[in-house]
């Protein structure tokens, strides 16, 4: 059986023609040189919604690729403390392309990095330095 990522329309419809001839599911599957479960999976699917067409298909949209994203989380592991808006402007330059500030902070929280900031602290005096060791922890 040939690989396919899914059925052109023609093909589908000519399925179901085939399914409401009376045509067994194994046999359209092999007419058509395809698995016997995409069939099923079509003629359930058919059988709802009175409808042969693909579905539209939801999940996220692909704004960077795998490549792209291992290069944002090298860039990021590299420089920990640039902000999302930073990295988003660098990997803009690099790749040629516009990226949102929020897309890298997403694609960031998705490979588990967080922003790090250097922490900005008032040295103590030695008077307050005293206290705060007596305060203890």
């Amino acid at each position: 059986m040939s690989r396919r990522n899914h059925l052109h329309d023609e093909i589908r419809w000519r399925a179901v023609g085939m399914l409401q001839a009376s045509a067994r599911q194994s046999a359209v599957a092999r007419e058509l040189n395809v698995h016997r479960n995409v069939i099923h999976r079509l003629w359930n699917h058919y059988q709802r919604d009175q409808n042969a067409s693909r579905r539209r298909a939801s999940g996220r949209w692909i704004i960077t690729r795998t490549a792209d994203d291992r290069y944002l989380f090298q860039c990021a592991r590299r420089r920990r403390t640039l902000t999302a808006r930073q990295l988003a402007s660098q990997i803009s330059a690099a790749a040629g392309k516009s990226i949102s500030r929020q897309t890298v902070s997403r694609r960031m929280h998705e490979g588990e990095l967080f922003a790090r900031r250097p922490v900005v602290c008032v040295p103590l005096s030695p008077c307050a330095r005293q206290s705060a060791i007596a305060f203890g922890p």
